[in-house]
């Protein structure tokens, strides 16, 4: 039969056998991880060693690229051939050289302005849709080359999902595309759990061990039979005065967090998506017909306020079609009847802003999905963007002015040129300025 102080020493070597095992566990998977595209779409670890998918960079650079990518660029582009505003990204490094790359990434604008045929051409075949400037240095911009040659190297069937048509309405784009962390911070996080957990074990064991020796020795003195004999009161923890004022310092927290996020929260309603008098589908309309959102919103490009269609701009088409629909016999009901469809509004400015609509679809070329997101995929219309001042804001500082063919900004650019060196963005023709939106 073991001796108590065998078992004692057996027992004790749990909590160390515990985390070799769950080291191991970890450090098991990782080349296992590392030698397939994850649901990140994290590089092949034998690629990003040689010369191969990664082009000679370590995993850590292309992680970071990836992180970029999703943060920045998943709204527009994927990482394969798909085309979601700009193009697919596959092999675009085969395509262009990096010089040219980093170029088109930093300042478009300024590469299409400079009269660059590449550049040119790809402006004119995606609509001319800016792509907008950013600014990153070379190292971050060589990490999201190495990201997309990785997944280029990787098997079409194998890469990872990107932002598309097929987005939900409301989603998100790339799941946070507001503060995505890598595996090292994952992990990180799943081995202090583990510690915490072996830490609790430990001392469960030892209390246990102790309890072991005293109950196998002889001769007991008081204070070692009142320590046996002790059980854990509850009560009396309950009533701590520490306990209390942890307690009560945490519930204190968790409603200060609470009332900061409500409080920051008024006025924006990213999301919103109410239930509209009639069922209309723009995944139908917009996506599966492609019925151009001009035939229905007649003022979008001519207007200060994009327009809701009228019941006989319906009737163009659903007084042959679907006549029987109960949705479309409520078109019928509201003619017959004088009164107009009592549509739910959907994207809310404040009173104190203004806001021209055909200033920035016809003027400035901005595409409708830059501002209400992938609309040709929603059945129920909901608010993409938040529409937050400081959105807008961001928006000014960060688009370039498509100048080209309009004589109203040469002067402008000219003594823009001669003063700065940057592109001719939103906010060098006072886009930021108080009286440009609130007067």
């Amino acid at each position: 039969m073991i001796s108590c102080k065998k078992r004692a020493k057996y027992t004790f070597l749990l909590p160390f056998l515990f985390i070799f095992f769950v080291f191991s566990s970890a450090f098991a998977q990782a080349p296992e991880e590392a030698g397939a595209v994850g649901k990140a779409g994290v590089t092949p670890a034998p690629a990003a060693a040689g010369a191969g998918a990664g082009g000679g960079a370590d995993a850590g650079v292309i992680d970071n690229g990836m992180t970029l990518f999703k943060n920045n660029c998943v709204q527009c582009h994927s990482v394969g051939e798909d085309v979601v505003v700009g193009p697919g990204l596959r092999d675009v490094h085969k395509r262009r050289s990096e010089a040219w790359l980093l170029k088109w990434i930093k300042n478009s604008s300024a590469l299409i302005q400079s009269g660059d045929k590449d550049a040119v051409a790809v402006f004119n075949k995606f609509a001319k849709q800016q792509m907008p400037s950013f600014a990153f240095s070379d190292e971050e911009l060589g990490s999201i080359i190495a990201y997309i040659k990785s997944e280029s190297a990787a098997p079409a069937t194998a890469a990872a999902p990107s932002a598309g048509p097929d987005t939900a309405p409301g989603e998100k784009v790339g799941e946070n595309a507001i503060g995505n962390v890598g595996g090292t911070v994952d992990l990180l996080l799943v081995v202090l759990v583990v510690v915490l957990i072996v830490l609790v074990v430990t001392l469960l064991i030892i209390a246990s061990v102790l309890k072991n020796y005293l109950k196998g020795k002889g001769d007991l003195t008081g204070a070692e039979q009142e320590m046996l004999e002790r059980r854990t009161n509850f009560a009396n923890i309950y009533k701590s005065k520490a306990v209390r004022i942890i307690v009560g310092l945490i519930f204190v927290v968790v409603l200060v967090d609470i009332s900061i996020d409500k409080v920051m929260g008024i006025g924006i309603h990213q999301g919103y998506a109410p239930r509209q008098p009639i069922a209309f589908s723009h995944k139908l309309h917009a996506g599966d017909h492609q019925i151009n959102c001009n035939y229905c919103h007649t003022s979008v490009y001519k207007s200060a306020s994009a327009n809701i269609p009228s019941a006989n701009i319906c009737m163009n088409c659903h007084s042959q079609i679907k006549k029987e629909s109960p949705e479309i016999q409520k078109i019928y009901r509201a003619i017959e009847n004088n009164k107009p469809i009592e549509w739910v509004r959907v994207h809310n400015l404040p009173d104190l802003a203004y806001f021209n609509h055909s200033q920035h679809t016809k003027v400035g070329g901005v595409e409708c999905q830059t501002c209400h997101g992938p609309i040709e995929t929603m059945e129920v219309v909901a608010q993409y963007s938040p529409l937050t001042m400081g959105w807008c804001i961001d928006c000014h500082r960060n688009t370039p002015l498509n100048t080209e063919g309009n004589a109203y900004y040469d002067n402008l650019v000219k003594l823009h040129e001669k003063q700065s060196k940057g592109a001719f963005i939103v906010a060098s023709n006072g886009g930021t300025e108080c009286s440009k939106c609130h007067y």
